[in-house]
C-alpha cells in the first residue's frame, strides 16, 4: 500500500448526515422513531460542536437501535430502500479522488455504508460496528476512535491527504500531512 489518503464520509462524500437522512426515512416505516428525533437532533448538534461524551451518544444510539431494528433481512432491505433514494447525495467528484488503497472513516453504522460499499471504489471501509443480533454497538468510530482503528488496521502509516467536513476528526488530522476541510464539496487546505 503506497500512498493513503483517508475520507470522512457524512458530508464530505455524502452532502449530509447519512444516519440521520436513514433515521428520516425509517419514519415512514416505523412511527415509533418520531419519539426518538429530537434526542437524535439534539446530540447530532452536539456532536457537530464536539460538545457530546462517546458514551452518552452511545447510549442514545442503543436505545434507538432496540426500539427500531428487528431483524437483519429487513435491516438490509430498508438500507436498500434507503440508498435508491438517497444515491443522488453521493458526491461524485469526490468518488473520483477515491483511489483502491484509500480508507473511508466514517462512525456511520457498517450495515449503512455496506449497501454502496461497490460504489466507493475502494474497500477499505472503516465504520462504527454494530451487533445486529443484540440491536447494540460493538465499536463506535468516532474521535479518536477513529485513529485508534486506523492504527489497528495499518499501523503507522502516515496519512497523506485528509478529506473531512469537521474537526471532530482533530486526532486524525494530527496523523496527516495534509488536511483538506470539505465544505459543500468545496475544499480547502487547512494549515498546519
Amino acid at each position: 500500500m503506497g500512498v493513503i489518503k483517508v475520507f470522512d464520509f457524512d458530508n464530505t462524500i455524502y452532502r449530509g448526515e447519512s444516519s440521520v437522512d436513514l433515521a428520516l426515512f425509517m419514519i415512514k416505516n416505523n412511527k415509533k422513531i418520531l419519539l426518538y428525533l429530537p434526542s437524535i437532533f439534539v446530540n447530532m448538534i452536539k456532536y457537530k460542536l464536539c460538545l457530546v461524551k462517546k458514551e452518552k451518544l452511545i447510549k442514545k444510539i442503543n436505545n434507538f437501535m432496540s426500539a427500531i431494528i428487528f431483524d437483519r433481512k429487513e435491516l438490509l432491505e430498508l438500507v436498500e430502500r434507503f440508498w435508491s433514494k438517497k444515491i443522488h447525495k453521493l458526491d461524485r467528484k469526490m468518488l473520483k479522488r477515491i483511489n483502491r488503497d484509500d480508507v473511508i472513516i466514517t462512525a456511520g453504522p457498517d450495515f449503512l455504508i455496506h449497501g454502496i460499499k461497490k460504489l466507493l471504489n475502494t474497500n477499505n471501509i472503516i465504520s462504527s460496528e454494530i451487533d445486529e443480533a443484540k440491536n447494540k454497538m460493538k465499536y463506535f468510530n468516532f474521535g479518536d476512535n477513529k485513529v485508534k482503528r486506523y492504527k489497528e488496521l495499518y499501523g503507522d502509516k502516515r496519512i497523506s491527504c485528509l478529506f473531512t467536513d469537521s474537526y471532530n476528526d482533530r486526532a486524525l488530522m494530527d496523523i496527516s500531512d495534509k488536511v483538506f476541510i470539505v465544505k459543500k464539496g468545496r475544499l480547502k487546505l487547512l494549515s498546519k
